[in-house]
């Protein structure tokens, strides 16, 4: 698929997912794209956490059992960040900003490769999920749980959301928006 192609059919698939499993090297190329992302001053703070065991994607289930991508993929991508992180640019540090480049990576391999994918992170910070499903992935204390992005075939039709046009988000050379 085309990278422009992949942008457009991009959107945030909030169904339930085929019982059919995501093979592990599509996992890894999905990853891949997340690893080749660019980051601040090249620190590759964001790791991966891939999930495709049945026995732990229950336990992670049983966490969130709110939400309907969760409760039914085969495959589920973690991204993890430093809780504490170090700055590396006078007082800064970019590892949301980093994380969020791999994610849209990955979200658009997942695109290209016919899959379907939701960016999950504000239910993480609802009570201390984020925390258990750490726990149950060995997550060191001193990391934590960013984002997590269930991967699977879809089961169901979804309704797309239409983006706003060009006109009324971007301009050239200063804000013209009324």
């Amino acid at each position: 698929m085309d990278l422009f192609d992949a942008i457009r059919q991009r959107f945030s698939y909030r169904g339930a997912f085929l019982k059919q499993s995501v093979p592990r090297e599509d996992l890894e190329a999905i990853v891949q794209a997340g690893l080749d992302a660019p980051s601040g001053k090249n620190m590759q703070t964001t790791s991966f956490i891939i999930v495709d065991d049945p026995e732990l994607l229950d336990s992670i289930r049983a966490i969130a059992s709110h939400n309907k991508p969760l409760q039914s993929c085969l495959a589920l991508i973690c991204c993890v960040i430093d809780q504490y992180p170090e700055p590396i640019y006078h007082d800064f540090s970019f590892q949301i900003e980093d994380c969020s480049a791999a994610v849209e990576n990955m979200l658009l391999a997942i695109t290209a490769l016919e899959y379907r994918s939701v960016w999950l992170d504000g239910m993480l910070r609802l009570e201390s999920c984020a925390e258990k499903i750490g726990a149950i992935l060995g997550i060191p204390p001193n990391k934590k749980l960013q984002i997590m992005m269930p991967v699977g075939l879809p089961a169901e039709e979804y309704p797309r959301r239409e983006k706003r046009l060009f006109h009324e988000r971007a301009w050239f050379n200063g804000w013209k928006h009324d």
